[in-house]
């Protein structure tokens, strides 16, 4: 069948309407968010997963084609990303740059932190550096995205250029924006992790599983996403797939928790599994101790707990107030300070976090730091504090 040249220009050579071509956007987006959430995220970047080396190749071609993203530019600027987390080198923080710069113009972050070189030298070991990567992917990084344009106006026409269009703009938006910016804004945290990362939804299948970001950040590593029985990450699920069909391997995925009965003091179990989880046993301080802490002193002052201190300070609490600005952290300071209590159980806390985060010490000298805090908590006289001890002892990792 001829196609005129008026045809042509509307409708390219498969003159498809616009409900096919809508189709034709949904599956090309999802195939980029894909390719970047198992390929450069979980298996280049955090190596959580390998893929079949075909496969691997397409992703590499389609990020080239699609985005003009190469392998190991992106790697390096998000391994950077995880290593100077929210301070003034890492690449994309809303804390430094603010939401409104990450939100809006994340793309223009991303472009500024490829013209390091240092950056991709450091960060970026480990990734392709094959004949096609030095000669094609990496000599033309823009090339892909003009071919993909010259290609969707050839088949498409009008309509082929208007979708190429929010080809380009999918990723900026929702990767470098939406998750690089609100990830580390608003959402729900199931891990109290030393950065602000949230998860944002606990589902969100046009994103790919990045959505779980605090997550995440509680399990780099981690090839899967969803820890909660109601999160659905759904490039596991894709990963599961090309498993069962043998294009794919998982390499790791977090660590499940188990609580022993009855541990009278912490033993090389326990600490092996608070190091795996040292993020779940501070959000369990959280929540088991300071969290009822905090809701007895609203209840002795006869107010609710929103008015004994608002929501900005209470999240401030968890971590000493580092996300908040200098008169708010103050202020905190000055509350936590007139509360004898609430000081007692901020002090044990951060002498616990010393404990966990420490690189210093040997094994066995962090295992008796730790065996000496759950003695000084079951001392305290406090309830919850020795509670929260007895469920920390009984710490232990599910076998893989």
């Amino acid at each position: 069948m001829s196609v005129s040249i008026l045809d042509f220009i509307a409708g390219g050579l498969l003159q498809l309407g616009w409900l096919e071509m809508l189709l034709y956007l949904l599956v090309v987006t999802q195939i980029t968010i894909f390719t970047v959430t198992l390929y450069l995220h979980r298996s280049q970047a955090h190596r959580g997963v390998d893929f079949h080396p075909l496969l691997a190749h397409f992703f590499r071609f389609w990020s080239w084609l699609t985005t003009s993203m190469l392998t190991r530019e992106w790697t390096a600027i998000h391994r950077k990303h995880h290593a100077k987390c929210e301070t003034e080198d890492d690449p994309h923080s809303p804390m430094i740059k603010g939401i409104g710069m990450v939100f809006w113009r994340g793309g223009d972050l991303y472009r500024e932190a490829r013209l390091d070189r240092a950056c991709i030298e450091q960060y970026g070991k480990g990734c392709p550096d094959d004949a096609v990567e030095r000669h094609l992917y990496s000599r033309f990084p823009d090339l892909g995205v003009q071919l993909l344009l010259l290609i969707s106006f050839v088949l498409f026409g009008a309509k082929g250029v208007a979708v190429w269009a929010i080809q380009m703009a999918w990723i900026p938006f929702w990767a470098a924006g939406v998750i690089n910016g609100l990830g580390h804004w608003w959402g729900y945290r199931n891990f109290e992790t030393t950065d602000t990362a949230t998860n944002l939804t606990p589902w969100a299948v046009w994103i790919g599983g990045e959505e779980l970001h605090n997550n995440h950040h509680a399990f780099p590593s981690s090839a899967r996403f969803a820890m909660r029985r109601f999160e659905f990450d759904i490039g596991w699920a894709a990963i599961r797939v090309l498993a069962a069909l043998r294009l794919a391997k998982v390499l790791r995925v977090a660590p499940r928790l188990n609580l022993r009965p009855n541990i009278q003091t912490p033993d090389t179990e326990t600490l092996k599994a608070l190091v795996a989880h040292r993020f779940q046993a501070m959000t369990d301080y959280q929540r088991n101790v300071l969290k009822p802490a905090l809701c007895d002193e609203a209840a002795a002052a006869g107010a609710k707990l929103r008015a004994l201190l608002p929501r900005k300070l209470r999240r401030g609490i968890a971590d000493d107030g580092r996300w908040l600005k200098p008169d708010a952290r103050e202020q905190l300071r000055v509350w936590v300070a007139s509360k004898p209590r609430i000081q007692t159980l901020v002090e044990h806390r951060n002498r616990l976090a010393e404990v966990l985060e420490s690189r210093g010490h040997d094994a066995t000298e962090k295992l008796k730091r730790l065996q000496a805090w759950c003695a000084e908590a079951e001392a305290s006289g406090v309830r919850a504090l020795q509670d929260y001890a007895a469920r920390l002892r009984g710490y232990a990792l599910l076998p893989a």
